[in-house]
């Protein structure tokens, strides 16, 4: 195969066969071809592009980079805010044999050192970082010590005041371009409006604006909107028939449980999931969900990311949710495996007065947000003028309860506080145990010898784990308990005492979510919140409300239609296979039909007339025509002004 010209510097060339990106994919992944777009985007950053990458929930993102990575010399920085995903990635690349590391606030000072000398000398691949690490003077005098190949950027929506989950500190990735010349960006995330596209690119100073991007559309996803006001009963009627394993998505924890609760009472197996679970029933009822031990998992939006389940057949929102981006997130985890599948939204008219009504919760007043950061503070036992990059434990609903506040408002005045940057909150609580030995081979060897005692436990250690000597390993001590026939108190006790004696640094799992003071403690009449992350960003939130309750109230237009258009597809035909489609085709007429008659009527309606004066001019002999306007004027799209006259109903 002739070699392919990729990327030229000066005056040398560095070529690499474009079936070599091939072999990599079939070496560690397994599969002998790319999915659609992933080829298209190593050519281009392989070429020395910057390159925003758009690729559905489950497209595969990551093996953008990490493919292009493989194909040369150096490391890939990846900066992700998604602190369990990170784990997960580091976790599935050293099962595949490729060396990677994670740099995050969650991590001891040991940790945090081993991980830099590995990063700058050691034969690394990936270093995963999150994003307020990006704030460290130190961070940043290595990484000039890194031979870096590529920078990626996972969520990339993060960057953009006007995307879903604007993180500040996105921001500073910016700073790392003059650090790092020559170097391409590769920005990627499922869900970007066109204004967020733009900003993306532009916050992270691409030299040419270059977008790969696929269409969003899903041809075997039905999309659905019911209209019940008795969601549980049409929920229970709806499982008993449907086929396959499914999610059903709630706005609160006491929801979910209520509702999976009820599903058990009717015969469905079934099982709820949210944050506040232990990382151990999580993963439990996560796993069992996965072997289709539990059909149903009904679950607050804390479920599903980086969760690889392709056999999802259906996707039942029972709340509206905050946006159609994470609306149209997570309906996507239905039908991976391109076969039918269905997202239903349940919706009633008393929706909308909730969802606005929600606006108070996620927006706060300034004054209690102020009130929360000044009680954080003290919580905390952070004084003026300190904290800064220090991390602290933080359970979110004994803080609550402690000073009588309500969670929810706790939770979004935190988000408030992080847009502005003054420090990083963490939901994710489960950071496993880790150990790593402090002493050399030799060192141990004499240990044991003089301490028969600690012998047959580091014996076990060292058979149940490698890499002890070159970095922090996770560990599970119910799994060592279980290989020594012991309990897992004994394990953590050997492993406090060796830790002690300084032959192994042992951090014990932690279990709470965690604060990152990305600034010290400011005092309160010093504490401003600015209009662009506060009064725009409500706005930005009333606007992305009305999006959600329109898509939901509306029966006149394909429901992909409207999803894609939302994005930023404005010229994608009709599904066919939604329920406004299915309701147009019950007409007998097909897709092109329906629409030639509609585009007749509108074309006719220039101008109010009476119902016979348009059929008359349209043609009055026409049965096909005369359905196709009583099915318009039913679902609102023509209305009949007080004199009898037809009026057509603008687009909104």
């Amino acid at each position: 195969m002739a070699l392919k010209i990729v990327k030229e510097e000066g005056v040398s060339l560095i070529c690499i066969r474009v079936s070599d990106f091939q072999k990599i994919l079939q070496k560690y992944w397994g599969y002998a071809a790319f999915r659609p777009l992933q080829l298209e985007i190593i050519e281009s950053v392989a070429a020395g592009k910057d390159t925003l990458g758009l690729l559905p929930t489950g497209g595969g993102k990551s093996v953008t980079f990490q493919v292009y990575s493989l194909s040369v010399e150096g490391m890939c920085l990846v900066i992700t805010p998604l602190i369990a995903l990170m784990k997960d990635q580091v976790e599935n690349l050293r099962k595949r044999g490729i060396r990677a590391l994670s740099l995050h606030s969650g991590m001891t000072a040991g940790e945090i050192k081993i991980t830099y000398d590995n990063a700058v000398w050691g034969e690394y691949k990936f270093l995963y970082v999150s994003p307020e690490r990006l704030e460290s003077e130190v961070f940043l005098e290595k990484l000039r010590q890194m031979k870096i190949n590529l920078i990626a950027v996972d969520e990339a929506h993060c960057i953009s005041q006007w995307g879903y989950d604007f993180r500040p500190s996105y921001l500073r990735i910016a700073g790392l371009r003059p650090l790092l010349p020559g170097v391409p960006v590769l920005a990627l995330t499922a869900t970007a409006t066109p204004r967020v596209v733009e900003d993306i690119q532009e916050k992270l100073l691409f030299a040419v604006k270059n977008v790969k991007a696929t269409s969003f559309s899903r041809s075997n996803l039905a999309y659905m909107v019911r209209e019940k006001e008795d969601k549980l009963g049409y929920l229970v009627k709806s499982l008993e028939r449907a086929r396959g394993s499914g999610i059903v998505y709630v706005r609160n924890r006491r929801g979910s449980r209520e509702i999976a609760e009820m599903l058990r009472k009717n015969g469905i197996a079934a099982d709820f999931y949210h944050a506040g679970l232990s990382s151990e029933v999580r993963h439990q009822r996560q796993d069992a969900w996965i072997s289709n031990q539990t059909r149903v998992i009904v679950a607050t939006n804390a479920f599903g990311m980086g969760i690889d389940k392709p056999d999802v057949r259906f996707v039942i929102h029972a709340d509206l949710p905050d946006s159609l981006e994470a609306y149209f997130q997570e309906a996507g985890r239905a039908g991976r495996d391109g076969q039918k599948s269905v997202a239903v939204l349940l919706y009633n008219p008393s929706d909308k007065l909730k969802l606005q009504k929600h606006l108070s919760v996620v927006f706060p007043s300034i004054d209690y947000v102020k009130r929360i950061y000044e009680a954080i503070c003290n919580f905390l036992q952070v004084a003026v003028g300190f904290g800064k990059n220090q991390v602290f434990d933080f359970p979110l609903e004994r803080f609550a309860e402690k000073f009588h506040f309500q969670v929810a408002q706790v939770y979004h005045s935190m988000k408030i506080i992080q847009r502005q940057g003054y420090f990083e909150f963490t939901e994710e609580v489960d950071s496993p145990s880790r150990i790593y030995f402090t002493v050399s081979r030799d060192e141990l060897y004499n240990f044991q010898i003089a301490n028969e005692a600690y012998d047959g436990f580091i014996k076990l250690l060292m058979r149940s784990y490698t890499g002890l000597f070159t970095g922090y390993v996770m560990v599970e001590e119910e799994l060592l308990a279980a290989r020594a026939a012991t309990t897992p108190d004994v394990i953590v006790n050997f492993l406090k005492q060796l830790h002690n004696q300084r032959i192994i640094d042992y951090v014990p799992r932690r279990k709470s979510p965690y604060i990152y003071f990305s600034r010290d403690r400011v005092e309160l009449e010093r504490l401003l919140f600015s209009p662009e992350n506060y009064d725009l960003r409500k706005q930005d939130f009333k606007e992305r409300i009305g999006a959600v309750i329109h898509y939901a109230s509306s029966t006149l237009k394909c429901r992909s239609q409207m999803l894609l258009a939302y994005f930023g597809e404005t010229d994608s035909q009709r599904c066919g296979i939604c329920d406004v489609c299915l309701e147009r085709n019950q007409l007998g007429l097909s897709r092109m039909e329906f629409d030639r008659y509609r585009e007749a009527i509108r074309e006719g309606l220039q101008e109010p007339l009476l119902p016979e004066e348009l059929l008359f001019r349209l043609g009055p002999g026409n049965e096909s025509l005369r359905e196709v306007l009583r099915w318009l004027m039913d679902h609102g799209k023509i209305v009949r002004r007080i004199d009898n006259r037809l009026e057509w109903k603008s687009e909104k």
